[in-house]
């Protein structure tokens, strides 16, 4: 079985950051950075070359590989950035409907702009998300 290549990694968060080409893209990093620490009351860290993670999880899956991951967690990718188990409380369905222009994968979020969507419903996304990972994945 392959190892995960998502690990936590020595890079710094903020130099990851600064290194961003797009002045928005920068600033909406800037501005999930807080509010990810905020809500889930850890420092950021890298985990790999681009995701930056916000505590941990450890998951187990029926084919038997396992491996650890960030409880919550974004990308700021080129073409959108991407938020981490974003979809996992109840009530994420009904926020989502709410938040503003975004699209969404199995377990991700991908935001353009932070611009386009409902600070204080992204917000409440966030939080709720952070309880249902420690939930669902107790330490």
């Amino acid at each position: 079985m392959a190892d995960s290549k998502t690990k936590p990694t020595q890079l710094s968060v903020g130099a990851v950051i600064d290194a961003l080409t797009n002045q928005t893209r920068r600033a909406d990093a800037k501005a999930l950075l807080k509010l990810m620490q905020s809500a889930a009351g850890e420092k950021p860290k890298m985990w790999g070359p681009s995701i930056i993670g916000f505590g941990s999880y450890h998951y187990t899956y029926e084919s038997g590989r396992e491996g650890d991951m960030p409880l919550i967690g974004f990308s700021p990718r080129k073409g959108a950035t991407v938020l981490y188990n974003m979809t996992e409380s109840s009530d994420s369905e009904a926020l989502l409907a709410k938040l503003g222009k975004h699209t969404t994968g199995k377990a991700c979020l991908y935001i353009k702009n932070l611009a386009d969507v409902d600070q204080k419903v992204l917000e409440a996304l966030v939080v709720k998300s952070v309880a249902a990972m420690r939930a669902r994945y107790p330490s």
